[in-house]
């Protein structure tokens, strides 16, 4: 499939997407859920991030995309500096430049497809580029749905439509949390390959919070954490290779 119109500047031409510096998040009563973390983020990577339960995967991925502060360190989306700014700022750069895409889809119910997917340009006073809409909603694969309601639509066919929300912007970088958390075998695969052409096709940036080491094999990197800091890098990860991380992490 070619590139399309509204696709991002190429790789070389942007400066990293994210980039993390001896980041650590304390929350109260001193439990350290991020200890010193540092991690760049290419422009068009696709990067997952795995680890068991209160690891700091979360918290990694809330701190950087502007949805909690850190308690010390730096924060670089797009080449700006978030860790300092107040809610207010904090609210337009996830608008601007952030997009997400969660595991229960977050549709509004009353709203059409083609409502649900504009919502964050509706919403920062932006135009729709409906050429960009028409492209996504091909891409995505729900041409024939702008109509519907997302009851009227299927697991898969939602969060579809959350990811053409979430690219509508033309964000800096997405941030995919457990995206196929709740659907099939079938509509998940579909979920993650959508997530990859998006990188691999439209130059999107996106990181993948997720347990499943199938789902995480679909980036071109996944760094393991463990006690809030990045443990294990891997490069072009397989699910068998991801998995055999995870048990050897457990039995440490």
């Amino acid at each position: 499939m070619s590139v399309a119109a509204g696709a991002l500047p190429q790789t070389t031409d942007r400066a990293p997407a994210i980039v993390l510096t001896d980041v650590t998040k304390v929350h109260p009563g001193g439990v350290r859920a991020l200890d010193g973390v540092s991690l760049t983020v290419p422009a068009g990577e696709f990067l997952a991030v795995m680890g068991p339960s209160g690891s700091g995967k979360s918290t990694l991925m809330h701190c950087a995309a502007g949805l909690d502060t850190p308690t010390s360190g730096s924060i670089l989306v797009d080449g700006r500096e978030i860790a300092g700014l107040d809610e207010t700022r904090r609210t337009e750069l996830r608008r601007e430049r952030i997009g997400f895409v969660f595991q229960a889809y977050n549709l509004v119910p009353s709203l059409t497809v083609a409502d649900n997917i504009t919502l964050p340009l509706r919403l920062a006073g932006q135009a729709v580029d409906t050429e960009w809409l028409h492209q996504l909603v091909e891409r995505v694969g729900l041409a024939g749905r702008l109509d519907h309601r997302p009851a009227e639509l299927s697991g898969g066919q939602q969060q579809r439509a959350a990811i053409a929300r979430a690219l509508i912007a033309r964000p800096a970088v997405v941030f995919a949390d457990e995206p196929t958390g709740a659907l099939d075998l079938r509509s998940a695969r579909a979920v993650l390959e959508l997530l990859r052409e998006s990188v691999d096709e439209l130059g999107q940036t996106v990181v993948m919070v997720t347990h499943d080491p199938g789902a995480a094999a679909h980036a071109h990197r996944a760094v393991v954490m463990a006690d809030g800091s990045v443990v294990d890098t891997v490069e072009q990860p397989t699910a068998a290779e991801l998995a055999r991380r995870l048990v050897t992490l457990g039995q440490g």
